[in-house]
């Protein structure tokens, strides 16, 4: 990614959290005169696998983009991924950086994209770090209340849910599956923060830099099990230190009595390389740290030519589905 995104999506960040309190006033919440990235369908056909829905939670009304692959029947049960988009980004951006829908078409399995609202932050990132105030869980729940209607309209096997985000959305990501750990098989973080560092507007700055650390995770319900983390970490990544990468993955794993394994490098072709550490107890995968040499804040392998995306790094999308399978898998 150019020095100069990565310059601009780190300031970017930091207007977030310095406008936090202000994004309550509706007179001041105005979107950014940035082009929107549309997700065109080609065809009716098209446009009946993308479509638009709103949920009402603790935090609000909620909007969100679903997408089902072709030839979907209300008669059959299919997984569902549900994506939080970063900072800046929106449903549809998200989704065309990431590419997830062409991989959901492939292997049959929905997508949900739900959509920060700009009256809830100015930049559109999730308040993941305002768990002082109680917004980040409230945010948390009414994530969870959409992925709760998507669930009972269409055609969704419950046992078979996964969490991925990036940036911000991985940091809710996580705590939404802290907060609901029996809503999902799998988590993926991307070059996000992990619960539990962060509590407010000038912790989560200090996390980002580095600067902060936490004994232990926010604990989950009394006896329930985390799903399975994959952590996917930039080396390069100057918006949020490389460090929060290895930091999630261990809190993760102490959670569970977890111990690290041999790393090992992996490299296809031209792409970056990366250094992959798992993390079991008593033979299962608690959590994965994936650590890819050179790789910026972005979501690896993405579209060029995206903010928040670089084609080089390893492709993300097909390991999140990758990791998930391999947890229903396990599950069932």
């Amino acid at each position: 990614m150019p020095r100069t995104a990565i310059r601009a999506g780190s300031k970017v960040m930091v207007q977030a959290l310095q406008a936090a309190p202000a994004a309550r006033k509706p007179a001041v919440a105005k979107r950014p005169p940035a082009r929107r990235a549309r997700v065109r369908p080609a065809s009716p056909a098209a446009a009946a696998r993308w479509s638009s829905g709103v949920a009402a939670g603790p935090g609000g009304v909620l909007r969100y983009r679903l997408y089902k692959p072709p030839g979907a029947r209300r008669t059959e049960r299919l997984p569902l991924l549900v994506m939080l988009h970063g900072c800046v980004q929106d449903a549809e951006a998200f989704a065309i950086s990431t590419a997830m829908n062409r991989v959901a078409a492939r292997e049959r399995f929905l997508v949900l994209y739900p959509e920060q609202d700009r009256l809830s932050n100015l930049q559109g990132c999730w308040n993941w770090y305002d768990t002082r105030a109680g917004r980040a869980q409230r945010e948390a729940d009414t994530i969870n209340a959409a992925i709760e209607q998507v669930c009972l309209t269409q055609p969704v096997d419950a046992a078979r849910i996964a969490l991925a985000g990036l940036s911000a959305g991985a940091s809710m990501a996580a705590l939404l599956a802290v907060r609901h750990p029996a809503r999902c098989r799998a988590l993926v973080m991307h070059s996000g923060i992990a619960p539990g560092v962060a509590h407010s507007s000038a912790t989560a700055l200090s996390a980002m830099r580095g600067h902060r650390s936490a004994l232990s995770l926010i604990a989950p319900a009394e006896g329930a099990r985390l799903p399975a983390l994959l952590v996917i970490q930039g080396s390069a990544d100057s918006v949020v230190a490389p460090g929060n990468g290895a930091l999630a993955a261990r809190l993760w794993a102490d959670q569970a009595g977890a111990l690290p394994g041999a790393p090992r490098t992996v490299q296809r072709g031209a792409r970056y390389a990366a250094t992959v550490t798992d993390y079991r107890a008593q033979g299962r995968l608690v959590a994965t740290l994936c650590v890819v040499s050179g790789l910026g804040h972005a979501w690896s392998g993405g579209a060029a030519h995206r903010t928040f995306s670089d084609p080089k790094g390893p492709d993300a999308s097909r390991m999140v589905w990758a990791f998930a399978e391999r947890q229903f898998a396990s599950a069932a």
